[in-house]
This record gives C-alpha cells, structure tokens and sequence, in this order.
C-alpha cells in the first residue's frame, strides 16, 4: 500500500472533527435548548434533522466493517441533510415569522453553516465514491480509500474495543436497511399526502 499524502489525511481528519462539531454536537445542543424553550417549529426541525443524519452514525460502523457501501451512505448523507433542513415550507415561515432571539439566531447560523459544509462536502467527495467499487481487501490496499477508515478505525478503540469490525458492520448493514425502509416508506407513503408539510401528523 502507497503512502498516504499528509495534506490527504489532513483533510479527512479535519472533515470529520467538522462533523462531530457541525452534524453532532451543535444540533444536539440545539434540539435540548428548544425542549427547554419550547420551541416547537425548532424542535420539530430537528428531529427531523437526527432522523436523517443518523445515516452519518450509519456509516461510521458501515466503514468500521470495511464495506464498500459506506462510501455511499456517508454521501448521500451529505444530500439529505440539508435538504431536511429547508424542504418543510410551514416550519420554515414559523422559525421566520418568529421573535428574534439568541436560539433563533443560533438555529438560522448553524442551518446554513450545515448546509454549506454538507455541500461542500458530497462535491469534495465525488472522487471518493470509486472506493464503493472496491472490494473490502482492496479498499484496505488502496491508499486513498484507507485513509477515510481511519477515523471510523479510532472511534472503535475508544468505544467497541473488545467488538470485531464485521459485527460492528452487521450493524451498520442492518441500520441501514431499517433507515432505507423508513425512507422509502415516507416517501412513497407519506410525503404525498403531507407534501411540505412538516407540523401536519
């Protein structure tokens, strides 16, 4: 396997303290301060919003396990959050029509900031989507592919040190499956009849 360029990992590494700051730890500061508030609009935005990004936590054990299909989830991630940010029309006019506060504030900054790093992200990674065309064995020789486990490699030190990386990927898989069955169940089934709706039940 070819050395791996310190600007390459570099850039991983940085994408994903980004994503621990962008896509975790500010929303869940978010969705407990509107709880406190309750600000229904902001809290229903985002629910919404980890229901989606859980494909982000998805993909980290996707990877842990070496499956080529990470590679995707952790893109199409990328497409979906933002989109669950800015598709619900009543929710949108509610956070725009409301008082001007310190949480309003915080939510339309991280909106956007979210929405620009997601964007960012999923162009900056088009080139990255060939490591889903590789097999598991091939992905680990391939030094570009490899360096984007490495974060996923470490957070299974921290937290599943004594699990093996296929039963951390059978999560990942059966995760998967349950969050694209309740995609394709909400679209199909649900999205029709409550169009941009988001408040509706």
């Amino acid at each position: 396997m070819q050395d791996v360029p310190a600007w390459l990992s570099s850039i991983v590494w940085t994408d994903y303290r980004l994503a621990v700051l962008f896509t975790v730890i500010l929303p869940l500061g978010l969705l407990i301060w509107a709880t406190v508030q309750r600000a229904e609009a902001i809290q229903k935005l985002m629910l919404i919003y980890w229901r989606v990004a859980s494909l982000l936590a998805i993909t980290v054990y996707l990877l842990i396990g070496v499956l080529p299909i990470g590679f995707v989830s952790g893109w199409l991630a990328r497409i979906l959050i933002p989109i669950s940010l800015w598709y619900w029309v009543d929710l949108n006019e509610e956070i725009r029509d409301s008082p001007a506060d310190s949480l309003k504030l915080s939510l339309v900054s991280w909106r956007w900031a979210v929405s620009i790093y997601c964007v960012l992200g999923a162009i900056g990674q088009i080139p990255v989507l060939r490591c889903a065309t590789l097999a598991s064995q091939q992905i680990l020789g391939d030094a570009q592919c490899r360096v984007w486990l490495d974060p996923p490699f470490l957070f299974r030190e921290y937290l599943h040190s004594g699990v093996r990386p296929f039963v951390l990927g059978f999560f990942g898989i059966l995760g998967l499956v349950i969050y694209v069955l309740y995609l394709g169940y909400f679209v199909f089934f649900r999205l029709g009849k409550r169009k941009r709706s988001a408040m509706e039940n």
